[in-house]
């Protein structure tokens, strides 16, 4: 028989707020909570503790080395690993268990993401159902080395569980849009990044979909146009006016302002590279950021090798 214990993996950094509210969404169906913590100088590591998660330190370098380390080295004791956001919460954990227990033989399953903003469930814009692939056995899983836009790759079938967990962050908006200018820097440098071809496996239908349109449509029009067709195509052909004004704030950031940011950022690094830096020394110059082309954190080879 396949283990049916669940470990559920939570990355954070400063997550005070949340990671309570996290742990305790899923604490009726886990064997396991192990947090891997970048540095909190808050009370995160504490209060995890005393909601009964294991706390681990590794320095933040990207979300795919953050997970792919404590795959690797976190413990993981369960036969099946739940990702979950500390800003995220499982709404139907009693569909997960009974997932579990049935002991399927697909190797993984994706999961429908609401997103919450300024105290609004964002439905329409084409947001929900968002099935991303947040539930795998344990070694049957790996999630791609990428700056950004990176999601798990499983070894074996992928299929669609119908539950939900929900993004519902507190901060504000001048902390969303912070952490969304860093975002854009790492897509931005994801873009021009040579495409290197990942591990074989599949990361569910809906995220392929999504991908091959981004790859094959989206990143192929003229830079600046782009974001504004993308938050036209949100706005107003998915439905996005339905959410209020919540709605128009958060397509047109997120869908407009943060994807124009992209386009700027890429814009900005094209340019220095045109002027003779290496991206590498360009993202460190600009941004302060050591460019782990593999999504591992290693130094950048030597100027000139």
């Amino acid at each position: 028989m396949a283990d049916p214990r669940l470990s559920v993996l939570i990355l954070t950094r400063n997550e005070a707020m949340h990671i309570e509210r996290a742990i305790a969404s899923v604490g009726g169906i886990a064997a396991q909570v192990l947090v891997v913590d970048s540095g909190s100088t808050d009370a995160t590591c504490d209060l995890a503790r005393a909601a009964g998660a294991e706390v681990v330190f590794r320095e933040f370098t990207t979300h795919a080395a953050q997970c792919n380390w404590a795959l690797d080295h976190g413990g993981i004791t369960g036969g099946w690993v739940l990702r979950l956001d500390a800003d995220e919460v499982l709404l139907e954990p009693e569909k997960v268990a009974a997932f579990i227990a049935s002991n399927p033989a697909a190797a993984a399953a994706t999961l429908d993401r609401r997103i919450h903003f300024l105290g609004r469930w964002v439905r329409h814009g084409g947001l929900y159902p968002t099935r991303i692939l947040r539930l795998w056995r344990t070694g049957r899983g790996r999630v791609e080395a990428r700056w950004m836009d990176e999601h798990v790759i499983v070894d074996g079938e992928v299929v669609a569980l119908k539950a939900d967990f929900a993004d519902i962050n507190l901060n504000s908006l001048g902390w969303w849009t912070a952490k969304h200018n860093d975002y854009a820097t790492r897509e931005a440098i994801q873009q021009l990044l040579p495409a290197v071809a990942g591990p074989a496996g599949d990361i569910g239908t809906q995220a392929r979909r999504k991908r091959w349109l981004k790859n094959r449509v989206y990143n192929r029009l003229p830079l600046g146009l782009r974001p504004l067709l993308y938050f036209l195509y949100r706005y107003l052909l998915r439905g996005g006016f339905r959410d209020g004004w919540q709605g128009l704030v958060f397509h047109g950031l997120q869908a407009g302002w943060y994807r124009f940011l992209v386009d700027a950022k890429i814009a900005e690094l094209r340019a220095a590279m045109a002027a003779g830096e290496t991206l590498p020394d360009a993202v460190m110059r600009r941004y302060g950021l050591r460019l782990a082309v593999d999504g591992e954190g290693k130094e950048p080879p030597a100027a000139g090798a």
